[in-house]
């Protein structure tokens, strides 16, 4: 039994010494971004469909990012900050009433990536997945639209839990200083998806566009135009990503 132990914090020690050299390889960086996110799945679609409850309307918007890497050789940790606007606008029905919708989507991201060495080159490759945390928020404009009154109404701040998966590049323009050129999928509601009726003592076909509602409705009626959402609603996303990150 004491050889065993013995051998065992014999091997240890060995562990330790044989890794000490990787660690002394840490790199760490900083920096943030610009791109485009484009909605898909149910996420995307027009204005028509968003008025239908069939999907949300939202058309490509503005995507900021903050990124944080930290790795050991090939093996990298990444933590994104990212703030994306999405928007349309056009009719609720054909030839008939207008609708503006807007969402602002705040996301934190946690991940490993895997970094490919091309010896001799500047480039750097790299694939990555992530856990996801989507906070929506937005509103949305109704202008002479039938049976919801003409206002600018607010949408109830929503989180919900996703993963991503990703890829890019990296290219060197300096010792300290990289261009990071980056792909991203997003699966953005797998988690915390439900149906919100926030004005619970009224039952009006405007309930349903006062939060995100990514569940179907429970009360829902093909005959009835106040509950009309007949399906789970799934949210997705496209991005793509130019960074600047800087050695720390």
């Amino acid at each position: 039994m004491k050889r065993t132990i013995v051998q065992a914090v014999v091997v240890s020690c060995v562990a330790v010494f044989a890794a000490k050299p990787a660690f002394s390889q840490v790199t760490v960086q900083a920096g943030g971004g610009i791109g485009v996110m484009t909605p898909l799945s149910d996420y995307s679609g027009t204005t028509i469909e968003y008025y239908a409850g069939q999907t949300y309307g939202l058309s490509s918007g503005l995507n900021l990012v903050g990124k944080l890497r930290a790795g050991v050789q090939s093996f990298v940790l990444v933590g994104e900050l990212g703030l994306a606007f999405l928007s349309n606008s056009g009719n609720s029905e054909p030839g008939q009433g207008n609708v503006e919708v807007s969402q602002t989507v705040l996301t934190f991201r946690i991940g490993p990536e895997y970094h490919f060495k091309i010896p001799s080159m500047p480039a750097k490759p790299y694939l990555g997945a992530n856990l996801a945390l989507h906070q929506f928020s937005g509103e949305t404009k109704f202008q002479g639209v039938s049976r919801v009154p003409s206002a600018t109404f607010s949408v109830e701040s929503s989180s919900r839990f996703g993963i991503g998966f990703g890829g890019g590049v990296l290219v060197a323009i300096s010792p300290t200083i990289d261009l990071d050129f980056g792909l991203g999928l997003n699966f953005m509601n797998l988690g915390g998806s439900e149906w919100l009726d926030v004005n619970l003592s009224q039952d009006e076909r405007l309930d349903a566009y006062l939060a995100l509602n990514d569940l179907k409705d429970p009360l829902f009626d093909i005959t009835d135009d106040k509950h009309f959402v007949a399906d789970d609603r799934s949210i997705s996303s496209f991005q793509i990503i130019v960074s600047i990150l800087f050695g720390l």
